[in-house]
């Protein structure tokens, strides 16, 4: 399977070269940054591949690409890819209401897969934590996050993706809207990603808490989702991370 990374220089995107390229059965097909990179003409890890921006005609050369830039550069990249029928995995977090209702839009020319945390077992814990929503729906819940300290100070994607879906668990079985949940954020040292949903009943507490050691997690799981994407024709359209798991 022949991969395009977006975003190949950030910290998750490098991961996803290095395993690419120890992979026998996989092939890095491009390996683009923003434009104005240093890294731009330098090849990867001393290869045929070099660093480069993103431009409209790389895409035909590839199975299927995956996406770790910023909101902006990735609704850019769909812009470039036209009305190629290219598949997608987007781990960029971030958009906002309208972007990701463009991002959307893109989707009605080609698969894409989105997802705001691709670690292997996060869709499990996310849905452990819905499922305690709707079970216990008077709960206070809460949910908090801890990630490294250059990371940016605003909520990550994964933890506003468990706030709305936790919410919208306890709004169903309420039969009204339930507050959003409150988002505590931390940055501590080098941290990968610890995240916690908390549910508080007065007398008792429920905590649950994913915690991810290596940035690797995410890479990986983001290579198994290309994988599943490709492995028979999808038909153009919006998917999710359940999409992949629950074939």
């Amino acid at each position: 399977m022949r991969i395009a990374i977006m975003g190949a220089s950030g910290r998750v995107g490098t991961r996803l070269v290095e395993l690419i390229l120890a992979n026998p059965g996989l092939e890095l097909a491009a390996a683009l940054v923003r434009p104005g990179s240093k890294l731009i003409g330098v090849p990867v890890s001393g290869g045929s591949i070099e660093y480069r921006p993103a431009d409209a005609g790389m895409n035909s050369r590839c199975d299927v690409m995956i996406d770790f830039s910023r909101p902006v550069a990735s609704l850019r990249l769909q812009e470039e890819i036209g009305s190629k029928s290219i598949p997608m995995v987007i781990g960029t977090t971030g958009f906002t209401v309208e972007e990701d209702e463009r991002l959307s839009m893109f989707s009605r020319q080609r698969p894409i897969l989105v997802s705001a945390n691709f670690a292997p077992g996060f869709e499990a814990f996310k849905r452990a934590a819905i499922d305690f929503a709707r079970r216990m729906p008077d709960a206070e819940a809460g949910i908090g996050e801890t990630y490294h300290r250059a990371k940016k100070t605003d909520p990550s994607g994964t933890s506003l993706l468990l706030a709305r879906d936790v919410c919208e668990a306890r709004s169903r079985v309420m039969g009204f809207a339930a507050p959003q949940p409150a988002i505590t954020v931390n940055r501590v040292g080098d941290t990968v990603g610890i995240n916690e949903v908390r549910f508080q009943m007065g007398a008792a507490e429920a905590v649950l808490t994913y915690r991810v050691q290596t940035l690797t997690a995410y890479a990986a799981g983001a290579i198994t989702a290309a994988q599943w994407l490709v492995s028979i024709p999808r038909p153009a359209g919006r998917y999710s991370l359940a999409d992949s798991l629950n074939d």
